[in-house]
């Protein structure tokens, strides 16, 4: 099989914009056989630094997965009730705003391309609950609104992210499991096939809601159960003050092992804990999106030192799928 990997997470521009280090990268990532597409970040415009060096430099064969979170991470920063799931009518129509542009950005790739290279747009149900009010019912009407626009074909996904948790300090504290496969069950009841909806599982996200190796299984089973599962990413996480930091979003390589010579050591995310992921769903073949987003520590890695991590990833997604 081949994969979407979050290339922006590993990228060696992380903290500024160096077109040539970006291109020796990018030129590494088209020799992995096994990459499908790109998971690529939405932050306003097709590219954050350059749409031109964009388009000149991705491979023509492949396909993309937009994911919307560091759009919508920057637009919190700015408006804690910014969101499609908000129930301030402002904060919800900035986020419409911002999910016209990207599809806007959905239909310039495409036309680059000259074929429907964009298959998915992942979507987040901000805002935070801790910071703002946020509801189902906001939701489903944002939902319904985009949906009337021209996706290109492309699938609209939900990427569940750690609902809030009184117990413990968020990352997104977004709206719950439950909330979302409601939403979408009743919105795709009155959907036609084409427009369809379902949600993407990211494994270090679960992980951090649940405070458990085994949240991101037991939201895989629940959206498949639902009848939702589109997608599943693996991105780990970890309780250990490493480079990564403890309890981090900052989406941690798997944990070493004897197939995986580049990971990390504290990672909860293990090959035995991917492989029982694989194992529980029902087809891989019928998901939309399936990959990794792994991010490189030290920030100063070597180009050679991220292809590496991202190849011993891939390896265990080989191994059992």
């Amino acid at each position: 099989m081949k994969y979407y990997i979050g290339a922006y997470a590993a990228s060696p521009n992380q903290t500024g914009w160096n077109p040539q280090l970006e291109t020796a990268y990018y030129d590494e990532l088209k020799q992995l056989p096994n990459i499908k597409g790109l998971e690529h970040p939405f932050l306003g415009k097709l590219h954050g630094h350059d749409d031109n060096w964009f388009l000149t430099h991705i491979a023509p064969q492949w396909d993309y997965v937009f994911t919307c979170i560091p759009g919508i991470m920057n637009a919190l920063g700015r408006n804690p009730q910014f969101g499609l799931a908000s129930c301030n009518t402002a904060g919800r129509q900035q986020a419409l705003d911002f999910m016209q542009q990207a599809c806007n950005a959905v239909a310039k790739l495409n036309s680059h391309l000259g074929r429907q290279a964009v298959k998915a747009v992942m979507l987040q149900t901000a805002p935070a609950r801790d910071q703002a009010a946020a509801s189902a019912d906001a939701l489903y009407q944002s939902l319904s609104t985009m949906q009337q626009w021209d996706w290109q074909g492309a699938q609209l996904l939900i990427e569940h992210c750690d609902a809030y948790v009184p117990a413990h300090a968020p990352s997104k504290g977004f709206l719950s499991l439950s909330d979302e496969i409601a939403v979408l069950n009743r919105l795709n009841t009155v959907s036609d096939q084409a427009h369809k909806m379902g949600i993407v599982i990211n494994w270090g996200r679960s992980v951090f809601e649940t405070r458990r190796p085994d949240g991101a299984l037991e939201h895989i089973m629940a959206v498949q159960a639902a009848g939702l599962l589109s997608g599943l990413m693996f991105s780990g996480v970890s309780d250990q003050d490493t480079e990564y930091g403890a309890w981090r979003d900052s989406h941690q390589p798997p944990q070493s092992s004897e197939l995986v010579q580049h990971g990390e050591p504290g990672s909860w995310m293990t090959e035995q804990a991917i492989h029982q992921c694989l194992a529980a769903t029902e087809d891989l073949s019928r998901l939309s999106v399936l990959g990794a987003k792994i991010g490189i520590r030290p920030h100063q890695a070597s180009v050679e030192l991220r292809i590496a991590y991202i190849r011993d990833m891939l390896a265990i997604l080989d191994r059992y799928c």
